[in-house]
């Protein structure tokens, strides 16, 4: 909340808000119009087991079938698609911040999740990283959506050991080694249900090698939050049929 609302009020009518994506003016107090905010693609049917987009709900995908996931339950409900791939770009390599909040308006707007945690853990960067980009975007994501739900955001919880490459150019099989045991929980003992949060999941190795640090510090169940989910490549959604 505002600590001063009416000198955001009054922004508001000095700097009128306008859409990010197409210049029209902006929607329920945000830099984003109501044709664009409809036009992001919702993650409608996908795998209950790793979100996945796919043309219809299963419980689980071939992949899911092949292991379990170490993690509980998955909340995803954007497509990593057109408009929404053009707003994350420009939040997470561009540093604009204000799409961020953005994205997590719309992520607010979405729905709840399918449980209520007792904390919610934002994927760390590795310092390095973190002084190279100057935020940590998962981070941007869970504070509004921490204060929406009234939980707790820890962003200490867990602690990158070591920097790794970036996950966008490597394969799935390259993902997973990648960020093995790249992770570490400190102080989770105590804690029975804990969301970890990401920007965008792409094959979830980053996400399990979170889980399994937390789960590995003690910590009863593990649920794991997405803004958006890549679909796999030649994924064509029902509306494009």
């Amino acid at each position: 909340m505002d600590a001063f609302p009416w000198l955001a009020r009054l922004g508001r009518f000095l700097m009128p808000l306008h859409c990010l994506l197409c210049g029209a003016p902006g929607n329920d107090g945000i830099e984003l119009c109501a044709g664009c905010a409809a036009s992001l693609p919702l993650n409608a049917f996908h795998c209950r087991g790793c979100a996945l987009p796919l043309a219809r709900t299963v419980e689980l995908c071939s992949e899911c079938m092949e292991g379990p996931r170490p993690w509980t339950a998955v909340w995803v409900p954007f497509r990593y698609a057109w408009p929404l791939d053009l707003l994350e770009t420009r939040f997470k390599f561009g540093g604009n911040l204000v799409a961020g909040q953005v994205l997590a308006q719309r992520w607010i707007a979405s729905g709840a999740p399918p449980a209520v945690p007792d904390v919610i853990v934002p994927v760390p960067l590795h310092v390095s990283r973190l002084r190279e980009r100057g935020f940590n975007q998962a981070l941007e994501l869970a504070r509004p959506l921490g204060r929406h739900l009234g939980l707790s955001v820890r962003p200490r919880l867990l602690e990158r050991l070591r920097i790794t490459d970036a996950q966008s150019g490597l394969d799935a099989d390259e993902r997973v080694r990648n960020v093995g045991g790249a992770f570490v929980a400190r102080g989770a003992s105590t804690l029975k249900h804990v969301a970890v949060l990401d920007d965008v999941m792409t094959t979830g190795a980053t996400l399990s090698a979170c889980t399994l640090a937390l789960l590995e510090a003690g910590v009863e169940r593990v649920d794991i939050w997405a803004l958006a989910r890549t679909p796999k490549p030649g994924f064509k959604d029902a509306a494009d049929l």
